[in-house]
């Protein structure tokens, strides 16, 4: 049910608004500045043009007013013997053509010489705003007329700026026009270009959402605009890495599932090959034993080999089930200290592999870090002996564990075969394996080849808070 109070000012009801910028397109909100200059500087326009036409028509009417002067002089001049009715007629009739001024001329009496006829004015005359604008004061001068020294009439001169207002409104509203049709035509192609300058970027947001949808096989075509060539090129490059990182997943995960049907099936093979003959001659024992006691006069001595033969049996089973459960879980790990663990390591793969000397220096450790920090320690350890015997055919492995301002440091180099050239770091799930658990911590992991055979380097940072240095947290 919605808000009975309604939303509150400035939000959801005013970002949806017609003036909401946030929600315009890119090819909108560019077109939307260059509106805003041109508005801009059509207003500027039409300042500068009120302000040049102002004096452009005082300087008009001025002149007029100079020119009438001028005109009366002259004409008195050169009528000199006519009649003072001649005079006056001349004078109105040499004063009809003047522009942006009128003048009456009138007798000695007052009375108006000639008609008053009002000039029409031209078809595109300007509108009353825009003369308002310009229109200077109206000025009256009273200029005397007189002959042989005698004042025969005088001429009421009046400005007239409309004439001049009209020519000026003429000529801005064709220059108007003419912009006006100059930037739809420059805002029209500003569009056009610039969907396709932007096309790109609407490429840009079908790819991501590829990318969402978990499709990593999106690529985009390089455009010819170099900045959004390089984005183009900065996505190709993450939907490759993205890809590249779901098939190393997938693969992980294909190889977790063989790793853990191996370790079922060697389980059951350790089961029905190893604790099964046991579990069949502790059976055939004790049915042995079994008969003997019925017996009237038991045979101690038989008695006693068969007990032998039972607690052997006993021991090969605890031995077996020991190393089955070393091998599911480490022995005492997080119950001792972590130096002391990888020791019994070593000594465990000395005793596998007679033909291999194992050595260590795990001193500088602490007691625990922490059970995944630990069982990853262990199992890199023991992941790298494992190759450097199996796949080097090494003679020595040397292990090396310490840390520094905080840093685990762990090192296992021997003197096998080393790294084959047609090596690929990506195969194989001990090398995975261990990649992914350090980078799990945050460390590095690297393999290189030695001097001779092969070194890992392992480095995972530790917290610096571990209370007594035993493990924070333990299997669940």
């Amino acid at each position: 049910m919605p808000d009975a109070a309604g939303p509150p000012p400035g939000g959801p009801a005013r970002r949806h608004g017609l003036l909401d910028w946030a929600g315009w397109s890119t090819r909108t909100r560019l077109i939307a500045v260059v509106l805003a200059i041109d508005v801009v500087a059509a207003l500027v326009s039409c300042a500068v043009i009120v302000l040049n036409a102002r004096s452009a028509v005082k300087v008009e009417t001025r002149a007029s007013l100079a020119t009438v002067e001028s005109l009366v002089a002259d004409t008195i001049r050169l009528s000199e013997a006519a009649s003072p009715d001649s005079l006056l007629q001349t004078l109105d009739l040499r004063f009809q053509v003047l522009r942006h001024v009128r003048v009456a001329v009138l007798d000695d009496d007052g009375d108006r010489v000639g008609s008053d006829l009002a000039r029409p004015r031209q078809e595109k005359e300007a509108p009353r705003w825009f003369a308002d604008l310009i229109m200077p004061p109206i000025e009256q001068h009273v200029l005397p007329i007189a002959t042989g020294g005698r004042r025969i009439g005088t001429a009421r001169i009046t400005t007239q700026p409309m004439d001049e207002i009209d020519e000026i409104w003429s000529y801005a509203r064709a220059l108007s026009l003419t912009t006006f049709c100059i930037n739809a035509a420059m805002l029209l192609a500003l569009y056009l270009a610039l969907g396709r300058i932007l096309a790109p970027l609407g490429r840009l947001a079908d790819g991501l959402t590829q990318l969402e949808r978990h499709d990593y096989t999106a690529r985009l075509e390089p455009p010819d605009t170099q900045e959004l060539a390089v984005i183009a090129g900065r996505f190709n490059k993450v939907a490759e890495a993205l890809g590249e990182v779901r098939s190393a997943n997938g693969r992980l995960n294909r190889q977790l599932l063989t790793a853990q049907d191996d370790e079922r099936r060697r389980t059951a093979l350790e089961l029905h090959d190893e604790f099964g003959p046991c579990l069949f001659a502790l059976e055939a024992n004790a049915a042995s034993v079994g008969r003997l006691a019925a017996a009237a006069e038991p045979d101690r001595a038989r008695l006693a080999a068969r007990a032998a033969e039972i607690g052997a049996i006993v021991g090969q089973v605890q031995g077996l089930n020991r190393d089955l459960l070393n091998r599911l879980r480490p022995h005492g790990l997080g119950d001792i200290p972590l130096g002391d663990c990888l020791d019994l390591l070593l000594r465990t793969f000395g005793q596998r592999h007679p033909g291999t000397t194992f050595s260590g220096d795990f001193d500088g450790l602490e007691r625990g870090y922490g059970d995944l920090v630990d069982l990853t320690v262990f199992r890199c350890i023991q992941e790298s002996m494992t190759n450097a015997v199996r796949h080097g055919a090494a003679t020595r492995v040397e292990a090396r564990a310490e840390e520094v301002d905080g840093t685990l440091h762990v090192s296992v180099r021997d003197d096998g075969t080393g790294i084959p050239a047609d090596h690929d770091p990506g195969t194989g799930l001990g090398l995975s394996g261990m990649r992914e658990r350090v980078e799990a911590l945050d460390g590095r992991f690297g393999l290189d080849n030695g001097s001779p055979g092969a070194v890992v380097r392992i480095t995972i940072p530790v917290t610096s808070d571990r209370g007594d240095g035993t493990n924070s947290a333990q299997p669940a």
